[in-house]
């Protein structure tokens, strides 16, 4: 086969860890070092992932795989589904800020199930599948030229599945032509709808990578028991792109140095809990210090995509839900200016219901930066009562491959983040375990 889901496929399951550059090992035990200290943190915190945590212990059968954060253990399917829930629950985990995806949030928690249950799957297996995996996210965003967001689907899980397959592919050993087959299942059992932006009490947005992980283990087990898919699941004639894109796509972006360079060297991770779109101007308002009592007026200036976090415009200065309230702009702006922070109590109840917040939100607006497809720059203008006014402008916010946070950061990063989980962790052990990664013999031997 020569078609594009077979290079695909040829690509994911031929790969070595050796292949791997030192960099690319580097940045993906950081993107593992993150997104297990947010998982964490999302076992107490994240809304709405305590009921697929307790429909995974409740489903019965093997204890296969830990449930993170928690005491118990679940089936595969139902660790992935619970584990993934946790991702992206607090808005915390990493970033691709050159196309609308997160990734990591679906395949992490898919890869790490798939890998306990298994066994005997080392270190450097993991690092392999996490790298391959997320390279071929940030890939595929690379690629669109229509957002799905168009045609009414949501594209971070849609996307981060597909990334989950082909880690989940690797760990478990499928050849190429299986690995097309996967995709091909996974084609027929998930997609995830825009319509999550729009509803101000759903905390869907929060959970959505759950579906995506387990799907994605779920198409790796059928394929691997030799369920036989499509021949051309990404690009066909029905295949993801014509689906989600009505065909607007380029395969350069895919294709143009595939294994040789990896796009998880260019992940941006989070200092703040909240919708990456939000930290340009979040870093703006806490960089120019206002008086928030003398604000008579705040314009954020970024991309038309943007336009998500303002809309609709009411729901977004009063949200109702902490991570409705992360995709604020109106909110996560007032924040800034009247905390002086942004951090994971910014978006507990009380924060929430703070009338020093709705009122600076409600002169807060929004205008779409013509032509500009930056998906995280912004400039920030305000207005003060007296007539004076302040700007700034952020193009890579703090956290981007330019303005990184180092590995003393994010390891702060992650032992803040673990001293919240539901159940007492080793953080440190942990910790230790994952910056040693190629080291371990066996993944299942985490001590999370």
């Amino acid at each position: 086969m020569s078609n594009l889901s077979a290079r695909i496929a040829d690509h994911v399951t031929g790969l070595r860890y050796d292949d791997l550059p030192p960099a690319t090992v580097d940045a993906t035990i950081r993107a593992l070092v993150d997104a297990m200290g947010v998982m964490l943190a999302a076992s107490s915190l994240g809304e709405g992932t305590a009921a697929f945590a307790e429909l995974a212990i409740e489903s019965g059968g093997p204890a296969q795989a830990k449930l993170i954060g928690r005491a118990g253990r679940a089936p595969l399917l139902a660790a992935a589904l619970a584990n993934g829930a946790l991702a992206h629950a607090i808005d915390f985990e990493d970033a691709f800020d050159g196309a609308p995806t997160h990734p990591n949030a679906a395949q992490i928690p898919a890869a790490l199930a798939m890998a306990e249950t298994l066994g005997r799957v080392s270190g450097e297996d993991l690092i392999a599948a996490i790298a391959v995996g997320c390279d071929l996210v940030c890939r595929m965003g690379l690629a669109l030229k229509d957002s799905p967001d168009k045609f009414g689907f949501y594209p971070p899980p849609l996307l981060g599945a597909y990334g989950a397959v082909a880690a989940c592919a690797r760990i478990a050993g499928l050849t190429s032509a299986q690995t097309v087959d996967a995709f091909s299942l996974l084609l027929c059992s998930h997609n995830c709808s825009a319509e999550l932006k729009y509803s101000p009490h759903s905390t869907v947005r929060a959970v959505r990578d759950s579906f995506a992980a387990q799907a994605a283990v779920q198409a790796v087990l059928l394929a691997k028991r030799g369920v036989r898919g499509f021949d051309a699941p990404i690009e066909g004639k029905a295949g993801f792109y014509a689906l989600f894109a009505r065909g607007g796509y380029d395969p350069a972006p895919i294709l143009d140095g595939l294994g040789k360079h990896f796009y998880g060297e260019k992940l941006s991770f989070k200092p703040w809990p909240s919708c990456r779109g939000t930290h340009a101007a979040i870093e703006a308002i806490l960089d120019l210090a206002p008086d928030p009592s003398s604000i008579e007026s705040v314009t954020v200036t970024a991309a038309p995509f943007l336009t998500m976090l303002f809309e609709p415009e009411a729901q977004k200065r009063r949200p109702q839900t902490a991570i409705d309230a992360k995709f604020s702009l109106p909110f996560t702006v007032a924040t800034a200016a009247i905390r002086r922070e942004v951090t994971l109590e910014s978006f507990a109840p009380e924060a929430l219901a703070d009338p020093r917040i709705h009122a600076l939100a409600a002169r807060v607006r929004f205008v779409p930066e013509t032509g500009s497809a930056d998906l995280t720059a912004a400039t920030i203008d305000l207005r003060f009562a007296d007539g004076s006014s302040q700007t700034r402008r952020i193009v890579h916010p703090l956290g981007h491959p330019s303005n990184p946070l180092d590995d003393s950061a994010l390891d702060a990063k992650f032992r803040m983040c673990a001293a919240l989980a539901r159940v007492p962790v080793d953080a440190e052990a942990l910790l230790a375990a994952l910056r040693t990664l190629p080291a371990l013999p066996d993944v299942a031997d985490l001590p999370h």
